[in-house]
């Protein structure tokens, strides 16, 4: 029977026999024996395994090279090496998969960019490796968080005919041939309407809310947005909750909740994989984390957020004034240099955010929040919707949007409506944050940006 790497290294006792299966990271030869690094990928660390000359197996030993998979099987005991407490004396040795010379991962520091090309081998590399890691847990700890908070997990759909953001950026679904004059016409196609894949769960999610309470969404999103950024993906994950009979405090009670959850579980739970990233991404790493899971956030309205940056003589890039949307370097310069601690900001002018948030009583601003963190920027971002029916009505009018389209949504703002809230936050972002990487397309497996869609 196979053991993980992980599970040998974390052993309590010396075993015998014991077999381990992975991919070859180095291997070193003498005149009658050969060490031999091998990681299959659990862990981020390495076992060392010995074997002696004469062994079976041992005759393929040249061929076992970087990159090559093998299994090796043996005695676990203690080792005399430092920085480690367990090796393997092989008792055999099998070479499974041959990598040739020009197997790209040798021993050595290759670029992002250079990785990014190779993204079918990149997991193989201790970061990447480490990231992709860092990435299943953090979406178990979003489960978990909102399980214990008795929140429904629904499934919202990938297809939808409602464009929830209003920005018009989305990718159509289509059946039918371009090149044909047919292919112009909505009412030809599969679905008999424009059919596009989801920018957000939000709004089928709104319409669970009001009947399960409480519920969220976790799924794959995407933007037609010809942005090449670090930040911005052309497909993403987010998370998604929203709550019935809760108002912009809680969501911006919750939102907060679940940052420091989010961050307190990579800390605790990274397994060594938060080191690599402390140590060759981005050295200050675990203290900003400890810093944001350790401080209060502080709140402060848009309109006292913009007149902060008007009076502090920074020279931005972009100039800052009531009206406008607040920008990365904006975000930063609060929680970096004004609050130096993560911070929301609430209450922003209705011009800038999406039909479908709460006008307040001064019917200027839109109960809308967005929590901020060192390094990032916007990290979450929400509102509490808006739930009478003549002001959502009003709003979509003004958003030149049809009532037609969205005759569901004002349904349930005309049978048994209730305040209710929520947020979105991008789990890339998330992952960004807690891994101090500085590039989206290093935390999704196979990045979608414009021009790239491979592998």
């Amino acid at each position: 029977m196979r053991t993980l790497i992980k599970k040998a290294l974390c052993s309590e006792q010396a075993q015998a026999p014991i077999t381990v299966k992975g991919w070859v990271r180095t291997r070193r030869d003498s005149k009658d024996f050969s060490f031999l690094e091998i990681n299959d990928g659990s862990c981020l660390a390495n076992i060392q395994c010995i074997a002696d000359a004469g062994i079976p197996g041992y005759d393929d030993i040249t061929k076992m090279t970087t990159g090559a998979a093998i299994g090796i099987t043996g005695q676990l005991v203690e080792s005399p090496g430092k920085g480690q407490k367990w090796e393997i004396h092989a008792t055999s040795v099998e070479l499974i998969g041959e990598a040739p010379a020009d197997y790209p991962l040798q021993k050595k520091g290759h670029t992002p960019e250079f990785l990014r090309s190779i993204a079918h081998l990149r997991p193989r590399a201790n970061l990447y490796g480490a990231t992709f890691r860092m990435r299943s847990r953090m979406a178990q700890a979003v489960h978990r968080f909102f399980d214990e908070r008795d929140f429904t997990y629904v499934h919202t759909p990938i297809i939808t005919a409602s464009d929830c953001e209003g920005a018009g950026e989305m990718f159509r679904v289509s059946t039918l041939d371009a090149s044909k004059p047919e292919a112009q016409s909505y009412e030809n196609d599969f679905f008999g309407k424009s059919a596009y894949l989801t920018v957000s769960g939000q709004l089928e999610g709104e319409t669970f809310a009001t009947a399960l309470s409480n519920i969220y969404t976790f799924g794959p999103t995407f933007r037609a947005e010809n942005s090449n950024t670090t930040r911005h993906a052309s497909e993403f994950w987010m998370i998604e909750p929203e709550m019935a009979f809760c108002d912009l405090e809680g969501d911006m009670d919750l939102a907060e909740e679940f940052t420091k959850y989010l961050v307190d579980d990579a800390l605790q739970n990274n397994e060594g994989d938060l080191d690599i990233f402390n140590r060759f991404v981005d050295k200050g790493l675990i203290e900003r984390l400890q810093f944001v899971s350790e401080k209060p956030f502080q709140r402060v309205s848009y309109t006292e957020a913009v007149e902060i940056l008007v009076k502090s003589g920074k020279k931005f890039d972009y100039p800052v004034e009531y009206g406008v949307n607040l920008q990365s370097e904006h975000e930063r310069f609060l929680t970096e240099e004004h609050f130096q601690c993560p911070t929301t900001v609430y209450n922003y002018p209705k011009e800038v955010k999406p039909f479908y948030m709460r006008l307040n009583d001064d019917e200027k601003t839109v109960t809308a929040m967005d929590v901020l963190v060192p390094g990032i920027g916007e990290i979450v971002g929400g509102a509490q919707r808006e739930e009478r029916l003549d002001v959502l009505k009003a709003n979509m009018a003004h958003h030149q949007l049809s009532e037609e389209d969205y005759w569901w949504y004002l349904d349930l703002r005309k049978y048994g409506t209730c305040p209710h809230a929520g947020f979105g936050a991008g789990f890339e972002r998330l992952l960004m944050f807690v891994t101090g990487m500085k590039n989206i397309r290093d935390v999704i497996p196979f990045a979608r940006t414009p021009g790239s869609c491979d592998f």
